[in-house]
C-alpha cells in the first residue's frame, strides 16, 4: 500500500481522538504560561540567560509533548486496534513510519508556534533584560525548541511501541525527566549533560558552558530518539499484534 493513504489514515485517527488535540493545546498553553511567568520574574541572578528564561516554559510543557507521543501509539494496543491496523497495512514498517510521521508533524508545527509565542510573551516581560538577544539567537531558540519537542514526542512514541503501553512509558519517562534528570542527575557530573532532555535543552540557551553546544546537544537527543524508535521497530516486527 502506498505511504500517502496510510499517513492520511493515521492522521485521521489522531485528530479524531479528542484527548490528542487537547494535549497539543495543553503544550501551547502550559509552555506559554510558564514562559510568561518567568518573563516577569527577577533577573538579578548573575547567571541569568534571557533566551533560556524566555523559553523556560518548555520544561513543564514538554510533558504534554511526551504524553502526545505515548498516547498516540498506546491507543493502538487497546481493544485489538493494532491488529486491525496491520490487517489493513500488512507492511509493518510502512505503518510504523506513517504513525511516527503523523505524530511528528503536528508536534513540530505546534512546537514552533508555541516557542514563538513563549518567546514573545516572555520578552515583553523581560524588557531591557532581553535586549541583547540577537535575531540569530532567537531564531535558533524557536526552531530548536520545535525540534526538541518533536524529538521528545517521538522518543516517547518509540518507548510506547517497545513497552506496548502508554501508562508504562509515562510512568517511567515523566519521573525520569522531572526527578532523575534535574535532581539526582546533578550529582552525576558531566554525564548528566548527555541525558536526552538535558542535552536537547542546550539549544534553548544563549550560551553554554558545558561540553555540548546547541546543535550537538540536540544531536544527542536525536540519537536517544533514534535508539527508542529502533527498539520500537524491533518490538513491532518481532511480537504479535
Amino acid at each position: 500500500m502506498p505511504f500517502a493513504p496510510v499517513l492520511s489514515a493515521e492522521w485521521l485517527k489522531i485528530r479524531t481522538v479528542l484527548s490528542l488535540p487537547a494535549t497539543l493545546l495543553a503544550l501551547f498553553a502550559v509552555t506559554t504560561a510558564f514562559s510568561a511567568i518567568a518573563g516577569v520574574s527577577s533577573t538579578s541572578d548573575p547567571e541569568f540567560d534571557p533566551l533560556f528564561m524566555a523559553l523556560s516554559g518548555v520544561g513543564p510543557g514538554q510533558i504534554a509533548a511526551i504524553t502526545f507521543g505515548a498516547m498516540a501509539v498506546s491507543a493502538e494496543y487497546h481493544n485489538g486496534a493494532l491488529r486491525l491496523s496491520l490487517a489493513a497495512v500488512p507492511r509493518r514498517g510502512v505503518w510504523y513510519a506513517a504513525k511516527l510521521t503523523a505524530i511528528a508533524l503536528p508536534v513540530l508545527v505546534t512546537g514552533l508556534l508555541t516557542s514563538l509565542a513563549a518567546l514573545l510573551v516572555a520578552r515583553a516581560g523581560l524588557g531591557p533584560a532581553a535586549a541583547g538577544l540577537t535575531p540569530a539567537e532567537q531564531t535558533r531558540g524557536v526552531v530548536g525548541c520545535g525540534l526538541y519537542l518533536t524529538l521528545m514526542a517521538l522518543f516517547a512514541a518509540g518507548l510506547a511501541t517497545l513497552l506496548r503501553s502508554g501508562v508504562a512509558t509515562l510512568s517511567g519517562l515523566v519521573p525520569f525527566i522531572l526527578v532523575v534528570s534535574f535532581v539526582i542527575g546533578d550529582a552525576a557530573g558531566t554525564a548528566v549533560e548527555f541525558l536526552p532532555d538535558r542535552a536537547g535543552q542546550v539549544i534553548l540557551q544563549e550560551t553554554s558552558d558545558g561540553i555540548l553546544g546547541p546543535w550537538t546537544g540536540l544531536a544527542v537527543t536525536a540519537l536517544w530518539t533514534a535508539a527508542a524508535l529502533l527498539a520500537g521497530a524491533w518490538s513491532l516486527r518481532r511480537r504479535d499484534a
